[in-house]
């Protein structure tokens, strides 16, 4: 714990309350605090675990990093736990017993750090007593009996399942052929009616069986061959003695442990090029045969392919098929994408099957009985992106605010999908269906019943490419009832004969996302609302990639940006082209634009300096890489690496304006704030520029990023432009004053980052992972200062977890304590309640009194008890009374009355109370601040029977002290409501008096036509005000 520094005594401060911490003081940013990580389902190599929940259900368990997510098969794999704490390091091992997890952890960092945790229900419970001496990883445990097993690279840990203590080490023999490296292969099992013993794979191939109890070696099962190669996989069989062994040389033997017999040789030809990591038998004795009445059903997979294999071990066994694509295989393109099947398994008697992949995906199969089918359909998939984030915008609202919530977020990914993940519960979160690709794959024959076990292609092969830019608008889209043309996805018009029947799709809405993928010429079209692919694929009119894609408010139009700086515009109902930016010139257009053109070199030099373009002209000469449409759809800007950004008429087509920074500065990207007709463009000098699309002036130049800028975005006010660069920071600037206001320091670069529209999110892709990390803004509940921060200054953050460990909620900023080196040492704020003499200033009293003194009656009425109030019951005989004792009878001679008055009478001789006693005392002396602070301070119940209780002779002392009021400028809206429930409740008085004429009226009413005039008088003066400034405004923001 950091040491305080002494203070002085002669200043006598009181310390403040410090949160107590341990270790390091973590920095932290001034505006974001980490919330969540989404997305992550099973990224690492670490194998699912599964565990029977009675007869009812089961519980798989999955490793994410440093945390487990335990998911509930009856609940259609919906998460149900999340561990924490998060283990200090990545977790290699885990295994399920009884109503317990446990973790592995550590031993890969240079730390050497390692543990063994255990879980339950998602909360740590205890952790095993590690041995000295122990510093390689833990590669899988088993759990039988009363033993805890551990393998690791080169020694086999055993504890007591029941204390959880250390019982032995076991040293496997040193192999002839391993001269140095790991002696286990990390794969270890237990075979059913064995007590105390325990099988472990070694690299030279062979299979070593130990007695836990005695820690001796009993025997050796020898490999084949010398050159077989290492164990990669273990697995009793159900039939007793039998157990199941993989090696790397991609053959499966079923082995006779009691006779050291290989009863059944797999693969022995090595026809299948990808080598087996999980193997699992069905236990529910049926799936076998030509009609599956029989047992002895063996499924295997591997990491170097996505595919299963089924086997019938009837008859010396067989191939009774391959599901093909149950997950992804690696990718041969530089590991972009990462694949392969972790670990298969069979539900202990269930016709179910459960496979994870390395494609962050959890997915369960089950086998049809009627009509029998050897390979299993689809059940239930939990998954998120299986390769690095590239893409992230959160969906805007639709015409009806439904969506205002800012509850969903649209992301793509390198592995050519495009998700939709809900902030509020994660099972909502889905995958855009590209239509039926597996339908598509079983027509080309990548998913036929051939045999044949090579490693199938890809089914991301089917897939539209990578997303590169997306835009969205939701005013037209017609959600789950939306036409979508008879079922053929991305159709491209201009191929078609006819129009392009748009009648159905008029009633029901259509698509409202718009994508461009990398390499493409094409720009396809999404539904939202259903959650799939649409009906559209526009092509670029020059044939080149889509690098930019925009949709119109009004959610009519979709606007395509080229690599050839070619701009398109389609109909989204109907799918035809509408536009060409520039617009293509008719013959007689050209001859006239000819002729125009030689009177031009004829004439003399025009002295205007703006320069006018024409018919046909303006075409941007790079690619485009930003468009916009503004909110009236009269104008759509582009920008360009040729440097331009250029306005044009969105009807006719021509351009109407640019503004040229070339040669010196390339436009990369851009991003659009319509409510402030601002846009911001991110430039290939490291720096954003924003633009004001009405003046069509640079307004800010933010510079400060020291690495190519990879994404940035507006706040949802437009106060702030938000961006990532290569340099793995954040910047955040705040527009009205240019400054870099926060900025924070990631572990891995940002690749994509969006703001919500409510505010309370930031959400940010990184390099090094698959999931979206969610932050949340501490500035709805604290206030931020604008000053511009030091490069030293930027806070060295960890990214969110996903358990949300250390994490922040959205509330938790609200209770935080101010940081007084946050505060800005060079804005004085003035301490009055009035910041000068002429401005009208309200008052600090809360709204909620003055509006409560204004409407008592109403509320008084409404508390009214509706019936009197009842007598209570007698209570029954049995209960002792509660009744205190009878009264005597009264005395005669008592001169106290026996039956005094209810109603109190007034007495005459009390003293005034302290609201006349200060109102007499202002009204002599002309001074009403002390009145009206009282007045102030009084409840609207007191204010109001004071006001009820002003005699006829106060009336007019009360008028002058409101008008003194109004005229020093203070308390504005507390004069307007004491003035009106004066007028209420003495309006008879007042009445009276003004009919008496201006010789009987007294005071009172020129009292109220002096307050009266000093009323007009102020309303006047902030008309004349409001109008000015209102003028000044729309001066500035005019064109002209």
């Amino acid at each position: 714990m950091p040491l305080l520094a002494p203070q002085d005594a002669s200043h006598e401060h009181i310390a403040k309350r410090q949160k107590l911490t341990h270790g390091s003081h973590t920095q932290t940013s001034k505006i974001f605090t980490p919330y969540r990580t989404l997305g992550l389902v099973s990224p690492t190599y670490v194998p699912f675990t599964s565990i029977p929940l009675g007869k009812t259900t089961f519980q798989i368990t999955t490793s994410i990093g440093t945390c487990l997510q335990t998911y509930d098969l009856r609940k259609g794999l919906n998460l149900v736990f999340l561990t924490r704490p998060q283990t200090p390091t990545e977790i290699t091992a885990t295994c399920a017993w009884k109503d317990r997890v446990f973790a592995a952890w550590g031993g890969e960092t240079a730390s050497r750090e390692i543990g063994l945790w255990v879980f339950k229900r998602g909360k740590k419970i205890d952790e095993l007593q590690i041995p000295t001496g122990l510093i390689e990883p833990i590669r899988q445990i088993i759990i039988f009996g009363s033993w805890i097993v551990g393998c690791c690279s080169n020694r086999i840990e055993v504890w007591k399942s029941a204390t959880y203590a250390h019982y032995t080490t076991l040293t496997p023999t040193n192999s002839w052929n391993v001269v140095q490296g790991n002696l286990l292969s990390g794969t270890i099992c237990n075979m059913p009616t064995y007590l105390n013993k325990v099988f472990a794979g070694k690299q030279d191939g062979g299979v070593e069986l130990w007695n836990l109890s005695t820690g001796k070696l009993i025997y050796t099962i020898l490999p084949p061959t010398s050159d077989s190669g290492p164990v990669t996989a273990l697995q009793p069989a159900p039939a007793l003695s039998l157990l199941a062994i993989a090696r790397s040389n991609r053959s499966i033997i079923i082995h006779d442990v009691r006779a050291d017999k290989e009863i059944m040789v797999l693969n022995s030809k090595a026809s299948r090029t990808a080598s087996i990591t999980s193997i699992s038998f069905r236990t529910d004795e049926l799936g076998a045969g030509d009609d599956g009445r029989k047992a002895g059903v063996m499924a295997t997979a591997g990491v170097d392919d996505g595919d299963v294999t089924l086997w019938d071990l009837n008859y010396g066994g067989r191939i009774m098929g391959v599901l093909r694509g149950a997950h992804n295989p690696p990718s041969l393109l530089y590991g972009v994408v990462s694949g392969g099947i972790s670990k298969v398994e069979f539900l202990s008697g269930q016709a179910v099957l459960v496979t994870s992949g390395l494609d962050n995906a959890l997915k369960t199969w089950i086998f049809d009985e009627t009509p029998f089918s050897p390979v299993p359909r689809i059940l239930h998939a939990r998954s998120g992106h299986a390769a690095q984030v590239t893409r992230l915008d959160f969906l805007p609202s639709n015409s009806e605010g439904a969506d205002a919530g800012g509850k969903w977020l649209l992301s793509a990914g390198r592995d050519q999908s495009l998700w939709g993940w809900s902030l509020r519960r994660d099972g909502q979160s889905t995958e855009l269906s590209q239509g039926n690709v597996r339908k598509k794959a079983r027509k080309i024959g990548l998913l036929g019943k051939d045999l044949k076990t090579d490693i199938s292609t890809s089914l991301d092969d089917l897939k539209a490419p990578e997303i590169t830019c997306s835009a969205c608008s939701l005013n037209r889209d017609g959600g789950m009832g939306a036409s979508t043309g008879g079922g053929a996805v991305w159709t491209n018009v201009s191929n078609k004969k006819g129009t392009a029947d748009a009648s159905e799709s008029s009633a029901t809405g259509w698509e409202s996302i718009v994508t461009g993928h990398k390499g493409d010429k094409y720009a396809r079209t999404w539904f939202w609302g259903r959650k799939k692919a649409g009906r559209w694929a526009f092509e670029t009119s020059d044939g080149t990639e889509v690098k930019s894609v925009a949709v119109t408010p009004c959610g009519t139009f979709a606007l395509v940006g080229s690599a050839g700086g070619g701009i398109d515009m389609f109909n989204l109902q109907s799918g035809i082209h509408r536009q060409r930016f520039p617009s293509p010139l008719t013959p007689a257009q050209a001859r006239k634009l000819k002729s125009q053109e030689l009177m031009h070199t004829s004439s003399p030099t025009s002295l205007s300096s703006e320069k006018r373009f024409g018919l046909g002209e303006g075409k941007h000469t790079k690619s485009v890489t930003g468009l916009m449409v503004d909110s009236l759809n009269k104008t759509l800007i582009s920008c360009g690496l040729d440097g331009k950004i250029k306005f044009w008429d969105f009807l006719t087509g021509q351009l109407r304006n640019e503004i040229d920074w070339s040669p010196m500065i390339a436009i990369t990207s851009s991003q659009c704030y319509r409510q402030s007709d601002l846009i911001a463009l991110s430039c290939d000098d490291f720096s954003i520029r924003v633009v004001d699309t009405e003046t069509r002036k640079l307004v800010r130049e933010l510079w400060g990023c020291l690495g190519q800028i990879t994404d940035f975005c507006f706040s949802n006010d437009g106060r702030w432009i938000i961006a990532a660069s290569m340099d793995s920071i954040i910047r955040v600037w705040d527009l009205p004053t240019g400054h870099l206001i926060d900025a924070m320091r990631l572990p891995s670069t940002c690749t994509a980052l969006a703001f919500s529209p409510t505010g309370e999110f930031l959400a940010t892709a990184h390099a090094d992972g698959v999931g979206i990390s969610i932050w949340n803004n501490k500035t709805l509940f604290t206030r931020v200062p604008t000053r511009l921060i030091r490069e030293d200054e930027i806070a060295q953050v960890a990214a969110p977890t996903t358990s949300g460990e250390s994490n922040q909620g959205i509330i938790d900023a609200a209770f935080e304590d101010d940081d007084p080196v946050d505060s800005d040492p060079e804005i004085m704020v003035p301490s009055g309640d009035q910041l000068s003499e002429d401005m009208m200033t309200l008052s600090l009293v809360p709204k909620s009194r003055w509006q409560t003194l204004l409407h008592l009656d109403t509320i008084r009425q409404r508390n009214k008890p509706k019936e009197p109030p009842k007598a209570p019951e007698k209570a029954p005989f049995f209960l002792p009374s509660l009744e205190g004792p009878k009264s005597a009878p009264p005395n005669p001679l008592d001169p106290t009355p026996s039956n005094p008055s209810r109603i109190s009478k007034p007495n005459l001789q009390a003293p005034s109370s302290l609201f006349k006693t200060t109102l007499h005392t202002a009204s002599h002396s002309q001074n009403y601040t002390p009145f009206t602070t009282h007045l102030k301070s009084l409840s609207p119940s007191a204010a109001d029977l004071e006001i009820r209780s002003l005699s006829p002779d106060e009336l007019v002392s009360f008028v002058s002290a409101l008008t003194a009021q109004l005229r020093s400028k203070r308390d504005y809206e507390l004069v307007q409501a004491w003035m009106a429930v004066f007028l209420r409740v003495h309006g008879d008085v007042v009445a009276e008096q003004a009919g008496l004429g201006e010789e009987g009226g007294g005071g009172l009413v020129e009292a109220l036509r002096e307050w009266r005039a000093e009323q007009e008088r102020e309303g006047r003066r902030l008309g004349a005000l409001v109008g000015y400034c209102s003028g000044v405004v729309g001066f500035l923001r005019s064109t002209r």
